[in-house]
């Protein structure tokens, strides 16, 4: 029987047709036989999650109103259904699966792809078919079919699969219970909102928050320091005196003692020369280049995943999704037999320093799932490099010039530091040489490095001539979190709790959530109204405020809480734990949540003004919320209804509507307003097309109807 391959999504399924001679069918396609599949195959594809859990109603008729007493959600047992949308697809796999007697699973070589495959399968009622993975790096043609070649037994899969599913099982148990919970109670104190609960977002909500008080409470004090202007033989530089203090007495009387004036001549005392080298950067994870990007050109975390994940699905470069900083023997050879073509993609040619492997870049220890993002074997030509998006380009270039950067020399500079007295007070300064670029020399440099003060050559014991004077200074709030440090935050976490036992779990596990997961987890605190970005600096809004109020003091509110089932969870992947136990200890924290947190809210102040509730009016029997005057009859309002908006005067006969969902992105309030108001939205990420693809599109609004309107 001829093998079924299940991807993804329909991109990576075209990845995987590219690499054989394929007929296409609707929702799926047919290899021909092949070496690698001397009866064919078949390939076909989700198109991300096919399968979810079902509602609490399902299970429960009483769970479907939001009510304290029907509180726990616990089912017994987990049920699964189709997507709403899905099912056309589902069936094709279905049909598919069950006509063969093996099955490759093809999706994303991570937990969430395993968790996708076999809620798929399971779904179908297929069983006892040999199942096997393909676990590649790259969707390079060759790449692919050494994958297909030489697949992997699934005895690591379904542990993945053990470990997601209870991931996903408790996201959803405690989703289910503290959202109603928090909400609940909070409309008891006036709030009217809703306010979703997440076993990975509200801690990092709360982080957030716990920044913004630092700011909002710091006092900031004044304080003195003694600076100097010296005049040497062949130029000028700067010192200051080790003094800091609170009050400007204190520096003038350290001048007094010291018989010191604006302009009292002082002596070099010492000019020590210290040579100094930088090694080049490790090479990119996925969370530092979302850093990287995010400095250096304002880029989300999310749009920086999105980009990565089309440059891997062009074969441009490897997986993404990793947190490894490091390759093995195999790619690296592969990159030593190519340094010269990526210096010519980047026009920056320079003599290789060693093609032996470095520890520090060349590790297999270091490797577990997924090595380090590097450039593929496909060099791109020019024409290909020129289709790409400035922000494709930028993020393609910086994965090969830090791949470049392990083949070049060192940063190489001198170090100087002088001591300059005058009349006993020693005045010292710090400052740089740079002897050879080195790896420096592929990247574009920031103002701040290329402004860095040299020294003029100095001797010892070399007179110079002073300008002396009090500089008053004053004490400095920390900053706020951009996009980008918010995603190093979440990874190093540890750094911002005092129980050393649980820093050292934050560390192990690296903090919140994955490096996979960060920047949904941020887009998704964002859509929630937790938090707000501008000009990539976070903020909480007045929402996130009154939660954080509210989950003060909880284990809600606790980074460690989420390492440890973090950690638990990583234990089910490795076959050391189950997932039976770990739900059954999220059960004990809900049933601990719902009797603690009524008691604590009753003696917690919350300022419900914050959240002003929003506009509703009475139409008939039912309370409705206003959006913006009707576009069309103009005399009626546009109301946001349970799935769709509608007009309020739809009785004397305006039809006017917009959809809840439109191309399976639902659109809030803000985005409808717009469109009544200004005929247009502005661009909003995530429309779905008949194919599964996802695209970013503005909505118009023509003679009543929705356009879509590409940028």
């Amino acid at each position: 029987m001829k093998p079924v391959i299940l991807a993804e999504k329909p991109s990576q399924a075209k990845a995987y047709a590219d690499a054989f001679s394929v007929r296409k069918f609707e929702g799926y396609m047919e290899i021909q036989a092949c070496q690698i599949f001397p009866e064919g195959a078949y390939i076909t594809w989700g198109v991300g999650h096919l399968v979810e859990l079902k509602e609490p109603h399902t299970y429960n008729p009483a769970w479907k109103r939001w009510t304290l007493g029907s509180l726990p959600i616990l089912p017994e047992r987990y049920e699964f259904q189709v997507a709403k949308g899905k099912f056309k697809q589902f069936q094709v796999v279905k049909k598919l699966v069950r006509g063969t007697d093996t099955v490759i699973n093809a999706c994303d070589v991570d937990r969430e792809g395993s968790n996708i495959f076999y809620s798929i399968y399971y779904q179908t009622g297929a069983r006892n078919q040999t199942i096997q993975r393909l676990w590649i790096n790259s969707l390079e043609v060759d790449e692919v079919r050494k994958g297909f070649a030489s697949l992997r037994d699934n005895r690591k899969d379904l542990m993945l699969y053990e470990e997601a599913k209870a991931r996903q099982i408790s996201d959803w148990l405690v989703g289910m219970n503290g959202s109603r919970l928090y909400t609940l109670l909070l409309k008891a104190k006036g709030v009217q909102e809703v306010f979703p609960i997440g076993r990975v977002q509200t801690p990092t909500v709360y982080l957030i928050y716990q920044r913004q008080m630092e700011i909002e409470n710091f006092v900031s004090e004044p304080f003195f320091e003694v600076e100097a202007t010296f005049t040497a033989e062949h130029g000028t530089y700067k010192g200051k005196a080790k003094a800091k203090e609170p009050k400007r007495e204190i520096i003038q009387e350290l001048l007094r003692k010291h018989g010191l004036k604006p302009s009292s001549p002082g002596v070099v005392s010492s000019v020590t020369h210290t040579e100094k080298r930088t090694p080049p950067p490790q090479l990119h994870a996925l969370s530092t280049l979302q850093a990287t990007a995010n400095r250096r050109w304002k880029t989300s975390p999310a749009d920086v995943l999105k980009i990565m994940q089309g440059l891997y699905e062009k074969k441009l470069v490897t997986y993404p999704r990793t947190d490894a900083r490091h390759i093995t023997p195999n790619e690296f050879a592969y990159l030593k037999d190519q340094v010269g073509d990526y210096q010519q993609l980047i026009g920056h040619p320079f003599p290789v320093a060693s093609l032996a492997p470095k520890k520090r870049y060349v590790d297999s220890s270091k490797v577990q799932e997924h090595y380090a993002i590097i450039p593929t074997k496909k060099i791109p030509t020019q024409a290909v490099l020129g289709r790409l998006s400035s922000l494709e380009r930028n993020l393609y270039e910086e994965v090969v010039r830090t791949t470049l950067a392990m083949f070049h020399t060192d940063y190489l500079y001198t170090e100087t530091k002088v001591t300059t007295d005058v009349n006993g007070l020693l005045f010292f300064t710090t400052g740089k040489t740079e002897r050879d670029l080195g790896w420096k020399a592929l990247f574009q440099r920031s103002k701040e490095e290329k402004d860095e003060p040299s020294l003029p050559p100095l001797r010892n014991e070399e007179p110079v001539q002073s300008k002396i004077s009090i500089k008053e200074g004053k004490t400095m709030p920390p900053k706020p979190y951009t996009e980008g440090q918010l995603i190093a935050m979440m990874k190093t976490c540890g750094k911002l709790v005092e129980d050393k036992d649980e820093t050292d779990i934050l560390k192990e596990i690296e903090g919140l959530g994955t490096e996979a997961t960060r920047s949904n987890i941020i887009e998704t605190i964002k859509k929630h109204g937790y938090i707000s970005v501008s000009k990539n600096i976070v903020s909480i809004t007045a929402k996130g405020r009154v939660l954080c109020q509210a989950i003060e003091g909880n284990l809600l509110a606790s980074p460690s809480m989420t390492a440890k089932w973090e950690a638990y969870l990583r234990k089910i992947g490795n076959g050391e734990g189950t997932g039976q136990h770990f739900l059954d200890n999220i059960g004990k924290f809900i049933t601990n949540l719902l009797e603690e947190v009524p008691r604590q809210l009753e003696a917690t102040k919350i300022d419900a003004s914050l959240v002003p509730p929003r506009p509703t009016k009475s139409y008939g029997s039912y309370q409705a919320v206003e959006v913006a005057p009707c576009p069309h009859c103009k005399t009626g309002m546009i109301l946001a209804r349970k799935s769709f908006y509608g007009c309020s005067n739809y009785k004397n006969g305006c039809k006017q509507t917009f959809p809840g969902i439109y191309l399976k992105k639902k659109l809030t309030p803000a985005q409808v307003k717009l469109l009544c108001t200004k005929g247009k939205t502005n661009t909003i990420k995530g429309f779905t097309a008949t194919n599964g693809s996802k695209f970013d599109a503005s909505l118009s609004l023509e003679n009543g109807k929705l356009n879509l309107v590409f940028t």
